[in-house]
């Protein structure tokens, strides 16, 4: 059985599933795209290819190797999308909770039967169905879980809305001993500028106090104000419109002091190393095309801690 703990984004990782790019199907039609940035890289004729995929996902198998994490990979589905494994669910402290997510992505929650049924049974959380949400917009950071959210009334025309307040009640109602703080994030179906697919899109809180935040990402200033103040603005890297684009803030910590990143991310890992954490970098701007990055493409399943 697994013994699943997870209390934060950055405890020394035990466990993780990796999405697979394997068989992950033709270039997708324009109408199929699941967000705005799949949908630029399919008009443009730059719409990543399989061999490319498998490459860069190679790459980070090949430091989770390094640091000695087992790695359990979706069992493969031909011509399927499996690359974005925190999207079909998450965990937090021992508990795995499936994600209710886009419902033609089914399938990929199937593809990791395998691990779902080597958690304890009354660990396994489905949630009803009313509440949608997806891991992207889940972060557990010991105390808190901060969650990204949308509740604007046009929500059910935006695909790339993604986690409901029902979702955020639900974790709430879970896990009564924590706080869950959620977020309005920015949401386009069209323009993938000015769109936080999910809360790490724009967020992330790293090792050493530290976090990486984009503003424009939350809908709500004083909402984005509360986190710059949470973590302390002389510990918190702001990324650009630009930044957010190319997915600076999706990079995945391994330990309080080693992240992973993609090797693009100059501004970024020049910051990071000088704070002190030791950065692997990794090619991983093929996968960034369709709108997810490092921390989109691993689910974690057990950190240390107590």
């Amino acid at each position: 059985m697994l013994h699943l703990h997870i209390e934060n984004e950055t405890s020394r990782l035990r466990a993780v599933i990796l999405g697979t790019a394997e068989s992950s199907g033709p270039t997708p039609r324009i109408q199929d795209c699941y967000d705005p940035k799949s949908m630029e890289h399919v008009l443009a004729g730059t719409y990543p290819k399989e061999a490319d995929l498998v490459r860069e996902m190679d790459a980070v198998a090949a430091v989770f190797n390094k640091y000695n994490v087992q790695v359990f990979r979706p069992q493969v589905i031909e011509n399927c999308n499996q690359i974005f494994s925190r999207d079909i669910a998450f965990v937090i402290e021992d508990k795995l909770i499936r994600a209710n997510i886009l419902p033609n992505r089914e399938s990929e929650v199937e593809a990791i039967r395998y691990v779902w049924n080597q958690v304890d049974r009354d660990k396994r959380i489905i949630l009803p169905p009313e509440c949608h949400v997806e891991g992207g917009d889940v972060m557990p950071w010991n105390n808190h879980v901060f969650m990204g959210t949308y509740s604007g009334e046009d929500y059910p025309q935006l695909i790339t809305a993604r986690t409901n307040r029902d979702a955020v009640i639900a974790i709430q109602e879970l896990f009564p001993h924590k706080t869950v703080k959620s977020f309005e994030l920015r949401k386009s179906n069209t323009n993938a500028k000015e769109n936080a697919l999910h809360l790490d899109c724009c967020f992330q809180p790293l090792g050493k106090g530290k976090a990486i935040i984009h503003k424009n990402g939350f809908l709500i200033e004083r909402e984005y104000q509360w986190l710059v103040d949470f973590f302390g603005k002389e510990h918190v890297f702001e990324i650009s419109k630009e930044e957010m684009y190319n997915m600076n803030s999706n990079i995945f910590s391994i330990s309080e002091d080693v992240v992973i990143s993609e090797k693009s991310f100059t501004r970024l890992n020049t910051w990071l190393r000088k704070h002190g954490f030791i950065v692997e970098e990794v090619p991983y701007a093929e996968i960034s095309k369709q709108g997810g990055l490092l921390r989109c493409t691993t689910m974690p399943l057990i950190r240390d801690g107590s």
